[in-house]
């Protein structure tokens, strides 16, 4: 099962004790904090959890998989997680 926005907000509510509403609020603010900041292809940092890089990916040739037509992919910018060294001690254990 994924863990979804949804849960995360009823998360927030039973284990801090805010309101329904406040919970939903400090949730999709937090979202809205990342969002910008990669917006400003800046890097987010959360300390034990992992890292969020925005990378630029070059122009490159591909393939149309039911075509097998070849064509050009557009440079491109991605956003890609690293996971602290704790996570991925934890999960290889």
């Amino acid at each position: 099962m994924a863990l979804t926005k949804e849960i995360m907000i009823n998360d927030v509510y039973n284990d801090v004790g805010l309101s329904k509403t406040k919970s939903r609020s400090a949730v999709e603010n937090l979202f809205e904090i990342i969002k910008g900041t990669l917006i400003k292809e800046e890097d987010v940092l959360i300390s034990g959890f992992g890292k969020f890089l925005v990378r630029n990916k070059k122009e490159r040739r591909g393939r149309n998989p039911q075509t097998t037509e070849d064509l050009q992919l557009r440079a491109r910018k991605v956003v890609v997680f690293k996971t602290s060294s704790i996570i991925r001690k934890n999960i290889n254990t």
